[in-house]
């Protein structure tokens, strides 16, 4: 069994901290366990058949072939128990190969909020100053018309 190159396949991701970096070790603990649940079916398996093998020999004597048929049932549920594991294994990994894409996802919607809020604080901060230019201009423009003669004439006609 190739233990390098892993079942999960590699996460490319490089140490960092917070949940990324827990969200690492967490996933590389599970790949761990993953690989020991193969390797320990496998063996498994492989264990059982070689017993199934060696007492699958005839003999005479019918109490022998009694307790070897015995032998043999017991050694072939085993296998099959194996066999059953590794089958929730791969779908434990087929799973996991869907739902890792979510992972992915969830740091791009991340990613994409916080530019989103980024640009909602320059956009603030723009429409304030806009503001603010506004009242400026408005209290100009109030101050000119109020010492213009155009107000003058307006205010002497009834």
């Amino acid at each position: 069994m190739n233990k390098g190159g892993g079942v999960l396949g590699g996460s490319g991701s490089g140490a960092g901290s917070g949940p990324t970096a827990a969200a690492a070790a967490a996933a590389a603990q599970k790949q761990k366990t993953l690989l020991n649940r193969v390797e320990g079916d496998i063996a498994n398996i492989v264990d059982n058949f070689s017993h199934l093998v060696n007492v699958a020999r005839v003999n005479d004597p019918p109490v022998r072939n009694s307790q070897e048929a015995f032998m043999m049932e017991m050694r072939a549920a085993r296998m099959v128990q194996a066999a059953d594991s590794l089958l929730k294994l791969v779908s434990e990994l087929k799973q996991t190969a869907i739902f890792s894409g979510f992972a992915s996802l969830n740091d791009h919607v991340e990613q994409r909020r916080v530019e989103f809020n980024q640009l909602e604080e320059k956009t603030d901060r723009l429409l304030s100053r806009i503001g603010e230019e506004a009242a400026a201009s408005l209290k100009e423009f109030e101050s000119h018309y109020s010492s213009s003669a155009q107000k003058t004439i307006q205010d002497q006609q009834p």
